[in-house]
């Protein structure tokens, strides 16, 4: 492998985010690279190709142009392309920034996976431990389940999906000083855009929802556990 952490950022109708979350990388020193992650057919797709071209000289981040599949199907195929290249992946929404502490984010959660393959996340000061809404994760999970997420998700529930892998692996960690904010509508950090109005729709939860729970309890997570004890018991 010929770097060590990448952290994945699906994103879409929203560039001003690229600049905000670049400045909460300056601001907490973090050297994490960064992978945005852009529909051909965004509304906004113009402003996005001109972040990309100011940003050529940055070695910490690269952007990607794709066909839609949506947040679930865009991360697998990022997470995929590049389980090979780093030994941790992370993901982050648009809406996430991480905030300055006494250490960098990313050296904290290195430290965490170092010993093995695992899962770690912050505190979003919205879900905290309940939810790892921004995850990273040892890339031989990926590997091994050839997938960052269940494919039959969406958008939702992913979250839902990654606690229950680090529970069921006994290798999860929550850092509560780390914190990855997570600037929501329902924490009243953000106002109500096209993109939360999809990913958040009755349609959308029921959906997902639905997935989540055949996943979870119709054999596909114990498949998956299955796998992933068998990674932490030969690593």
């Amino acid at each position: 492998m010929t770097d060590d952490l990448l952290v994945i950022i699906p994103t879409r109708g929203r560039p001003q985010a690229v600049p905000q979350i670049m400045a909460a990388w300056d601001e907490t020193g973090a050297t994490a690279d960064l992978l945005f992650c852009v529909d051909k057919d965004d509304p906004e797709l113009a402003a996005y190709k001109q972040q990309a071209k100011a940003m050529e000289s940055d070695s910490r981040v690269r952007f990607v142009f794709w066909t839609r599949k949506r947040l679930c199907g865009t991360l697998n195929q990022a997470a995929i392309k590049n389980a090979d290249s780093y030994r941790f992946l992370a993901f982050m929404g648009d809406d996430h920034r991480p905030r300055p502490a006494d250490r960098p984010w990313d050296e904290r959660f290195r430290e965490c996976l170092s010993g093995g393959p695992g899962i770690v996340y912050g505190n979003d000061l919205l879900q905290g431990e309940n939810m790892p809404t921004a995850v990273a994760m040892t890339s031989d999970i990926v590997t091994t389940l050839s997938y960052m997420a269940p494919p039959q998700l969406v958008h939702l529930c992913l979250d839902l999906c990654w606690l229950d892998w680090g529970k069921g692996m006994q290798r999860i960690t929550y850092l509560p000083d780390v914190v990855i904010e997570h600037l929501h509508p329902a924490a009243g950090k953000a106002t109500v855009d096209q993109g939360y109005q999809e990913a958040n729709s009755a349609e959308q939860v029921t959906t997902d929802s639905a997935a989540y729970y055949e996943y979870r309890d119709g054999g596909g997570l114990e498949a998956d556990l299955a796998k992933l004890r068998k990674l932490v018991t030969e690593t």
